[in-house]
């Protein structure tokens, strides 16, 4: 295990080795048409100027974070002006996370449609070569950053305690690039998304995707910028963070005996590096088992290799576990175990897995309550919207449980040390978790090339199959993301209070009810920012997509022929095809590109610096048990508000793709679900993913200003904890004793009792009691 230990940051560079060879593979693959070809280009030159438009502005904000973190790291004891470098590696490597994703993921769009032309496992194999680079790409970056970070420091004679806080700062720098990815992006792809679905299906009637739609281009590129790059961004942020919350809590049992006898006492901390490391080989492995035939379903694909890789995983946490953590030891008066922890892994592991299925039966189609949807648009756009909204705040329940299910079972096995290590185990998979989520937009681009390449029905046929199993798993995708943000939150909440010297949020406190209510307020604050800046930026596109249909005379003279046929361009006459053709490429994409572009990169800056502001003005103008107020606010109302928001949106998007599969577009009850799809469209692409993040970044914020703002020893001192022991021995026989020894501890007002009960000679139960007593009084010295 020592080796394993070394060699961490050899995992890391095992992954990207994967992602280039896939990415290579992907490249050779056929591009189809020149008329696919422009196309692609068009929608790929898109992609990359947001990208570089984003981390321009980002760049600026990174820099001047880091001088602010180097400043404060070198000023105060238990914290390091490397912390800044930390702070420059993680958003460096999130950053490059989205970056790999965005490149591959607008190469294998349209090898994917040109592999359709042939067959569906084809398509499938392309589009899931593309996911498999960004899923692989993220873990790779993520295990090798921490694990060549972590060697650095410890190499520099440092206490772990600052090691770790050092190495926070990684965490806040991939937080603060995801939170800007992800609103960003959400802005970007909504605003193009609900320009082209208004004006172009709604107002002019022509299909989705169709070349003829000026945003049509925006959209698809859209669809990289918030699904790929952004749901990698979550991914990778929540990954790194649960492995940091982990390392700080498992730090706490660095003086215990148990632990002295192998890896220098650090066996709880390198845990959660192992196990990533690792899942990067479970998911490559798993990778391998993604195969279908034509005719096969590519969702029983998907699971294969996605519930496959999941239980190699837990098979191999079984013997890693065994390995690293003593059998058993002792932490004050609990007990914790080996066993344990493996058991808040699988706890972690099956409530992810869980989620994402009770997310698919809320949105997936056909399901019983899209159907209400459908029913429900038979009598216009508001009972449409009424029934998603319905849909939406009832699928919190069940998500809530499990979670909460998750947390009292792994906190029951392995305390605080529990719930964090059930956020790596649920996150262990996220290399093919996330490859089976970035197929999804990968097949939807797909999609939208045979559309606009107007190729034959059977393709688009095939497209549509994998675009339909890829919506299924975006949704699941996106209820893993929610669970185990949720997961990580409190990861990260735990190893704050830990650093911070807050022992409980005791919300009679006025301040501390108070930073509660702040933080309840903050989830509707974020989304009502990001809606809004949707609703402007679509309004935006809608006027110019009006202006060329109005202005463009080409435009005008097809759009009246694909009125007058139908939009079944098969039943047009030869002079109305030469009218139509005429009017192939004069459509001014680069406009609309360039309006989602510059109202993204504008309207993300407020929402990302309100996440960022809020618990340092908390923090250092109230205290740290208010700033732990704020943080259990947030993230009560931020995870209810992201899963209503998310499954709200998913199921009035599959509603809307049901009744158009009844063969019913541009019916009433159609028009009624576009409206609702569009309502849905920034809940479940802007705002709601948004807030995963939202609550991981200010507990990370939190975790890294915890040394500025900890309470004082005199502090904890006066009102945390005292402890009082007695005991009673009484004789068995001439050679044994019995002792029972009865505890009581007030911490933060509140009492907590225990019996200990010790047999054997006389000198053997003096030391135990005697050990015992001294643990007791060790747990209250950590606190004060």
């Amino acid at each position: 295990m020592d080796i394993l230990i070394k060699g961490l940051p050899a995992f890391g560079v095992l992954a990207l080795l994967f992602v280039f060879i896939k990415s290579a593979w992907v490249s050779k693959q056929d591009q189809g048409t020149d008329k696919m070809k422009r196309i692609a280009k068009n929608i790929a030159d898109g992609a990359m100027s947001f990208l570089k438009a984003e981390y321009k502005i980002l760049s600026i904000f990174v820099v001047a974070v880091a001088v602010l973190l180097y400043f404060k790291g070198s000023s105060e004891d238990g914290s390091n002006g490397m912390v800044a470098v930390s702070f420059i590696v993680g958003a460096i490597c999130s950053a490059l996370a989205g970056f790999i994703g965005m490149k591959v993921a607008t190469k294998a769009n349209v090898r994917t449609t040109s592999a359709a032309r042939t067959s569906l496992g084809k398509a499938l194999e392309v589009a899931f070569a593309g996911g498999a680079v960004m899923g692989l790409g993220v873990v790779g970056l993520g295990v090798l950053g921490l694990s060549a970070l972590f060697m650095l420091y410890s190499g520099q004679g440092w206490e772990i305690g600052e090691v770790l806080n050092v190495l926070s700062g990684f965490s806040l720098g991939a937080s603060s690039i995801a939170l800007f990815a992800r609103v960003g992006g959400g802005i970007y792809t909504k605003a193009a998304d609900v320009g082209a679905d208004l004006v172009g299906k709604v107002e002019a009637g022509i299909p989705e995707d169709h070349p003829l739609n000026p945003a049509t281009i925006a959209d698809n590129v859209g669809d990289n910028v918030g699904d790929v790059a952004g749901m990698g961004a979550d991914l990778f942020e929540s990954y790194v963070g649960s492995i940091i919350g982990t390392m700080v809590l498992g730090a706490a049992f660095t003086q215990i005996p148990a632990f002295a006898s192998s890896f220098d006492g650090l066996g709880a901390v390198y845990l959660p590096l192992v196990l990533a490391a690792i899942g990067i080989i479970m998911s490559i492995i798993g990778t391998f088992f993604v195969r279908v035939k034509d005719g096969g379903n590519p969702q029983t694909a998907l699971n294969i290799g996605e519930f496959g890789s999941a239980g190699l995983m837990l098979v191999a946490s079984y013997f890693i576990i065994n390995q690293m953590l003593p059998e058993t030891w002792s932490f004050g008066a609990t007990e914790f175990s080996s066993i344990g922890v493996f058991w808040a892994v699988v706890a972690g592991l099956v409530a992810g897995l869980a989620v994402g299925k009770v997310t698919e039966y809320y949105t997936g189609t056909g399901t019983k309550p899209v159907n209400s949807i459908v029913k429900q648009s038979e009598t216009g756009s508001a009972t449409n919207i009424i029934a998603g909204l319905g849909v939406g705040m009832m699928s919190t329940m069940f998500p809530i449980i499990l979670i909460a299910a998750a947390i009292l079972v792994s906190h029951h096995f392995a305390g605080l040390y529990g719930i964090a290590i059930a956020a790596v185990g649920m996150l262990a998979n996220t290399g093919i978790q996330l490859a089976v989520d970035a197929y999804g937009p990968i097949s939807d681009n797909a999609g939208g090339i045979a559309e606009m390449a107007e190729l034959p029905s059977e393709v688009r046929e095939r497209t549509d199959k994998l675009d339909a199993v890829g919506n299924t798993t975006a949704a699941i995708g996106k209820g893993f993301a929610i669970a185990s943000a949720a997961l990580t939150a409190l990861a990260l909440f735990a190893a704050f209070m830990q650093t911070a010297g807050v022992t409980a949020i005791d919300v009679s406190k006025p301040t501390v009810m108070a930073g509660l209510l702040v933080g309840g307020m903050l989830p509707f604050v974020f989304s009502a920012l990001s809606m809004n800046a949707v609703g402007r930026a679509a309004m935006a596109m809608i006027e110019e997509v009006r202006r060329q249909f109005r202005d463009i005379p080409q435009l005008k003279a097809a759009l009246e022929v694909m009125r007058a046929v139908d939009s079944d361009m098969s039943k047009a006459t030869e002079a109305q095809r030469k009218t139509f053709d005429e009017a192939d490429g004069v459509a001014e994409y680069d406009k609309c590109v360039a309006i989602s572009t510059k109202a993204s990169i504008k309207e993300m800056v407020l929402p990302g610096l309100l996440a960022i502001a809020v618990p340092v003005a908390v923090g250092f103008l109230g205290d740290a048990e208010m700033l732990g107020g704020l943080l259990a606010g947030v993230t009560t109302c931020g995870v209810l508000m992201a899963i209503f928001q998310s499954n709200a949106g998913g199921a009035w998007d599959n509603a809307k793709k049901m009744i158009e599969e009844q063969g019913r577009k541009g019916t009433d009850p159609h028009k009624a679900a576009v409206v609702g799809d569009t309502v849905g469209d920034p809940f479940k692409d802007t705002s709601g993913p948004s807030l995963n993040i939202l609550l991981k970044l200010m507990s990370v914020v939190a975790l890294v200003i915890a040394p500025s703002i900890a309470i004082t020893s005199e502090g904890v001192a006066n009102y945390t904890a005292e402890e009082e022991i007695t005991k009673e021995i009484v004789m068995l026989d001439e050679n044994n004793v019995k002792a029972t020894v009865e505890y009581v501890q007030i911490v933060n007002g509140k009492e907590l009792t225990g019996t200990k009960i010790f047999e054997g000679t006389d000198t053997e139960v003096n030391k135990e009691i005697e050990a015992f007593e001294n643990q007791i009084k060790d747990q209250v010295k950590k606190i004060e």
